[in-house]
């Protein structure tokens, strides 16, 4: 198994975000020390309740940070994005990591950032697929003619080309079950929410597969799973410094729409302990190793993408929480993993 740190830059408005910057450098210098494996950034525009560094912009510099570790996008928002700048955004990072980036996209659901870049929501899922597959023909082809939403390519070169060939891998965020399918059927790896109940997932991934198998494609390499976690040396004391930050976060979400994007089942505006329940991970070094080892058995996933950091939370405590995380229980999954001879999906 796999392990990536996901940087949650969202900060209260009125931060001093040059601070906030610099303490995620420290964040990614540690793990990349504690043995992780990869860095990610996710995206989102015109929050009134955060401030946030642009998505890889921030990662080009917190990529002189990594070291061995992958760094990716978890996740773009790639209907908002004009494709050619987006081609050139990953190629670059690509290079900048020397072959280490992972992009990861997803379609996004708040009428604030379709609005605000032009796209209409109705058609927003066939602007993403739309983009993504110029985006490929951009890394690959040696012109490329294409009128398309917003945009328009006249044998358009595009000489700047990712390390990675034919491309970075490519992990496709995806909440309903009809989204999942696409996630398979576009051949990119399903990289599952950190919102969604163990149960729901569960239900969906052998739709994931089947749509896999109906496309003729083979089961990815990697299978990616995100989650909010966070590590404390009780449950008791995780739990009571992770609630109030979790709580406020998820409120947001549902402030949001996110939960319109969920299935019908895995509403979030909930009681904190039933939100909390098979979602979130948290405890002790020993409970939060059984949790994932439970997610491994179950749904077969092999990278975890872990946010142990939410809007205000003091940096010592995520310091410390990715310190237990990389001392107490990311040695033992690991050892854990070998010894079994690997528990991802079968390729």
């Amino acid at each position: 198994m796999k392990f990536g740190l996901s940087l949650s830059c969202q900060h209260p408005v009125g931060d001093d975000m040059v601070r906030r910057l610099n303490e995620h450098l420290e964040q990614t210098a540690l793990a990349r020390e504690l043995g992780f494996d990869a860095v990610f950034y996710f995206e989102h525009f015109l929050m009134p309740e955060y401030q946030m560094l642009h998505q890889t912009s921030f990662l080009a510099r917190i990529a002189a940070e990594t070291g061995h570790m992958q760094v990716g996008t978890g996740i773009m928002l790639l209907a908002l994005h004009n494709p050619v700048e987006a081609a050139d955004m990953i190629a670059t990072l690509d290079v900048i990591t020397d072959g280490k980036a992972i992009f990861g996209v997803g379609l996004g659901y708040r009428d604030v950032e379709f609005e605000a870049f032009g796209v209409e929501k109705s058609n927003a899922g066939a602007v993403f697929e739309e983009r993504l597959k110029v985006i490929k023909r951009l890394w690959s082809e040696p012109e490329v003619n294409h009128e398309g939403d917003g945009f328009k390519l006249s044998a358009a070169r595009s000489t700047l080309r990712p390390v990675q060939r034919p491309h970075p891998p490519i992990w496709i965020g995806a909440n309903s079950t009809a989204a999942v399918r696409r996630a398979a059927r576009l051949g990119g790896a399903w990289f599952i929410n950190p919102h969604a109940k163990l149960s729901v997932l569960e239900r969906q991934m052998p739709a994931y597969r089947r749509a896999l198998e109906e496309a003729g494609k083979g089961q990815p390499d990697t299978l990616p799973l995100a989650r909010e976690i966070f590590i404390g040396e009780s449950t008791a004391q995780a739990m009571e410094l992770a609630r109030p930050y979790l709580e406020k976060k998820y409120g947001t979400y549902v402030d949001w729409g996110q939960d319109k994007a969920m299935p019908r089942e895995d509403a979030l505006a909930l009681p904190f302990e039933e939100l909390a329940r098979d979602r979130f991970l948290i405890g002790d070094p020993d409970t939060v190793a059984d949790e994932l080892r439970r997610y491994e058995r179950r749904l077969g996933v092999n990278f975890v993408v872990l946010r142990l950091q939410w809007a205000g939370m003091d940096h010592g405590r995520v310091i410390e929480a990715i310190r237990l995380m990389g001392t107490e229980v990311i040695p033992r999954l690991k050892v854990s993993t070998h010894s079994q001879g690997g528990a991802g999906p079968a390729s």
